[in-house]
């Protein structure tokens, strides 16, 4: 996939500009980034598309040297699964994050 990276956002889109796979994140007061938002494509379900895309954004944010929560559920699962590898850019928060994803009609 081809990532595309803008402020708050990492996403692919297919040749016709259809967006495949999303991930948002906002910046907190505290200088840490929540991720808020996962959206994968019902074509691409069930492939380990969000998988992919989660180490994407996790790669992304080490480099960035951000610390990250994620209120969306599948984020949040996703980060607690890979704590070990990850460790360096998950928040002294993210274990007791309250999960709320953002649902805004495209899961």
């Amino acid at each position: 996939m081809n990532w595309n990276y803008e402020n708050g956002r990492i996403y692919s889109t297919d040749e016709k500009g259809e967006l495949m796979c999303e991930t948002t994140f906002v910046r907190k007061e505290n200088g840490e980034v929540n991720i808020d938002h996962t959206y994968v494509n019902p074509i691409l379900r069930g492939q380990g598309v969000a998988g992919e895309m989660m180490a994407v954004v996790a790669e992304y944010f080490r480099k960035a040297g951000f610390k990250a929560t994620a209120t969306c559920s599948y984020a949040n699962i996703w980060l607690k699964r890979h704590e070990k590898q990850y460790s360096d850019i998950l928040s002294e928060d993210a274990r007791d994050q309250a999960v709320a994803c953002r649902i805004d009609g495209r899961h």
